[in-house]
């Protein structure tokens, strides 16, 4: 199902949306770069079955959004004051964090690793719906794997067709760069990819 998002219905959509998450459903819908597919963390099901339509290999971890730094609790160990100072900087917005993930989390989240890859999205469509959720979900890219990721509605229903539960269009996505991924569960922080935030702003952080 594909719901357009127009000024007058998107508190609605997303009602819709988590009624789908919280049954175990999955969605896509659009973030401030691409679009992303998202479940909720604690259902096991809905994890999987991105797995299985993604063709994602199983060593790859799958990132999450937040809503604000609360929902940490749920999925990470305490945090220092470094990391705090960098969610300050650049929360909200396409940076990645990678964190020691809690020990219950789910092997699709965090690939045997031992880390969990989250953020709180920049100002979009995937920024309101992380806080009006309230759980952490999903936030892989809306592709098969291998495969560009999706800038639009349209690119995602090619993909996937009707095998997602939900697909939010909130129209065209700026693209350009995902998220920049930083590693921050050792002693030196670690540029894991470069993206949106250039590593310039990061040194000079």
């Amino acid at each position: 199902m594909v719901v357009k998002v127009t000024k007058d219905n998107l508190t609605d959509i997303l009602k819709k949306a988590i009624g789908i998450l919280n049954k175990g459903g999955i969605i896509a819908y659009p973030t401030e770069t691409f679009y992303g597919i998202g479940a909720r963390f604690d259902i096991e099901n809905a994890l999987k079955r991105i797995y299985e339509l993604k063709k994602r290999p199983e060593e790859k971890p799958m990132p999450l959004i937040i809503g604000d730094r609360k929902m940490l609790l749920m999925i990470s160990v305490p945090i220092n004051n470094t990391v705090s100072a960098l969610m300050d900087k650049f929360w909200p917005g396409p940076l990645t964090l990678l964190l020691r993930a809690k020990k219950e989390l789910s092997q699709y989240l965090t690939a045997g690793t031992a880390n969990i890859a989250v953020r709180i999205p920049g100002e979009s469509i995937a920024l309101q719906l992380a806080i009006m959720m309230g759980f952490p979900i999903t936030a892989t890219s809306a592709n098969l794997s291998g495969m560009p990721p999706a800038e639009d509605a349209e690119t995602v229903l090619k993909y996937f067709g009707n095998t997602i539960d939900l697909i939010i269009d909130g129209g065209k996505t700026p693209g350009g760069f995902s998220s920049t991924i930083i590693d921050v569960t050792g002693e030196k922080i670690k540029i894991v990819r470069e993206g949106a935030i250039p590593i310039s702003a990061l040194k000079d952080f």
